[in-house]
């Protein structure tokens, strides 16, 4: 039985009056919640593709819908496939056919079969799945954009996810269980797992509200003061956040003197993070402790908390996962984070991470960059570009950069300023900022501004990353020619 559902019931029968989820107009108890998931996996049985035994896929925003839908389908031992809403429908498509779903649920009732959930009318229209088999004991099929735009699909067990949130409440303490609000799609593991999961295994309350109520209608152009609003508003006392709404709510702080009083814990993951932006929002009162994972690892590998912080490491490994360092730098975690590929690629044993990395004394990882981004200039210095780039997004001028350099005597970088308008010398002054916190041979050379990294061009990944050869093959003349400040 799984260790979520098993804890909904005990909170339900010890505290069945403690608030277990909400949203706007809507508040489930853990009695209730409980009840509700109960209800729907009773409903789902009656589906054709549910007794298939196949993937039921999930295409909603956030919501208590998706919250029971999820609960009910893990409840049941049926594999879910949830699905981005910002994936193309191509990679959706895809998706569905690799992992070889059964049904996908959508908002809105349909000419067959259609459920209701919270309030919520879903759709759910079968599939013809592939005859494709997925590795034994999967219970969720993530995909993940990685560094090409055809997504993944990594093979979890219940068991797998749930280590990693229960890992997660014993290293940060149930006591830290208030209000958690999700930042981050519920499609996202990185949510699903150490945002749901490990607030309904601790005990707090899921404030599941939609992506407009937060400004986050448009998820790679948020609408950061209403974001801002809404977190002070809500009263959260916990966030999922990638570096880029991190910098974002730093910059609201600063310039309009908006406080968060009730945030005890912001986890911070999904890209280096420079030492002075974590300095810059301990400063601000932000409690943000940095992490980092990988879906092959069912989300979150290692991570600072509140009684166990070291500025500049993500934090010493999750309880139940080994952390070795290979002999070339490389992170391998083990014992078996994952089950494979919906590919019908198996996996046994560690994951070997593809991320360069160390473990100093006390046991606490330290990310230098990924082993297929090095950087070596035609001086032999071998550069992590996202050491580089944490830097340049430390400065507030700047809101996304990406650095390149491999055989050449400087390093360059395409630079995203803060805004459209922003003038070419507050970006340069940024820059030098930058340079300065790095040794000679790491510093940006030349730069090009432009617009921002366009994930329907492909040069975005499903969680924000910058899809370094996307973006690069869009600037060939800048690769080769130096263009200091050239502007397009």
């Amino acid at each position: 039985m799984s260790r979520v559902i098993e804890a909904l019931a005990a909170h339900a029968t010890r505290t069945p009056g403690r608030i277990a989820l909400s949203a706007e107009g809507a508040q489930y108890t853990y009695a209730a919640l409980d009840a509700a998931v109960r209800r729907t996996s009773l409903a789902l049985t009656r589906l054709d593709a549910v007794r298939s035994g196949r993937p039921v896929a999930i295409l909603l925003e956030n919501s208590p819908a998706w919250v029971i839908l999820d609960l009910a389908l893990a409840r049941l031992g049926c594999p879910s496939l949830p699905l981005p809403g910002f994936f193309t429908a191509a990679q959706r498509r895809h998706a569905l056919d690799d992992a070889g779903a059964a049904a996908l649920v959508t908002a809105g009732e349909g000419e067959s079969d259609f459920l209701n959930i919270a309030g919520l009318a879903l759709h759910v229209e079968s599939l013809a799945p592939r005859a494709g088999t997925l590795p034994r004991g999967t219970a969720k099929v993530t995909y993940t954009s990685g560094s090409t735009g055809r997504p993944k699909g990594v093979c979890l067990s219940q068991d797998q996810m749930e280590s990693v949130a229960a890992s997660l409440v014993e290293v940060i303490g149930a006591d830290y269980a208030g209000r958690h609000l999700p930042i981050l799609p519920l499609s996202i593991l990185l949510e699903n797992v150490a945002g749901l999961y490990v607030t309904l295994l601790a005990g707090g309350e899921y404030r599941a509200l939609s992506p407009a109520t937060l400004g986050l209608g448009l998820p790679f152009q948020p609408d950061i003061a209403r974001l801002a609003g809404a977190v002070a508003g809500q009263g959260a006392t916990s966030l999922i956040l990638p570096p880029e709404l991190l910098r974002a709510l730093l910059m609201v702080m600063m310039f309009t003197g908006a406080r968060f009083p009730r945030l005890n814990l912001v986890a911070v993951g999904g890209g280096k993070v420079a030492p002075g932006l974590l300095s810059q929002a301990a400063a601000a009162g932000l409690p943000v402790y940095e992490g980092y994972g990988l879906s092959e690892c069912a989300s979150v590998v290692a991570l600072n908390t509140p009684s166990s912080r070291r500025v500049g490491s993500v934090g010493r490994p999750l309880p139940h996962l080994s952390v070795q360092i290979a002999a070339d730098g490389e992170i391998v975690v083990g014992p078996g984070p994952f089950l494979g590929y919906a590919d019908g690629t198996a996996h046994e044993g560690p994951v070997h991470t593809g991320d360069l990395g160390r473990l100093d004394a006390e046991g606490f990882l330290h990310i230098d960059g990924r082993r297929s981004n090095t950087i070596i200039t035609t001086f032999g210095r071998n550069v992590a570009p996202e050491w580089v780039e944490s830097e340049l997004l430390a400065q507030p001028e700047i809101r996304q950069a990406l650095v390149f350099g491999d055989g050449q005597a400087e390093l360059a970088a395409v630079i995203v300023p803060l805004t459209p308008t922003m003038a070419e010398e507050a970006v340069a002054r940024a820059i030098d900022r930058a340079n300065q916190a790095l040794p000679a041979y790491a510093r940006v050379g030349r730069w090009r501004l432009r617009g921002p990294f366009d994930p329907a061009a492909g040069e975005l990944t499903a969680n924000g990353r910058p899809r370094r050869a996307a973006i690069l093959n869009n600037h060939p003349d800048f690769i080769t020619a130096p263009g200091q400040g050239d502007q397009l």
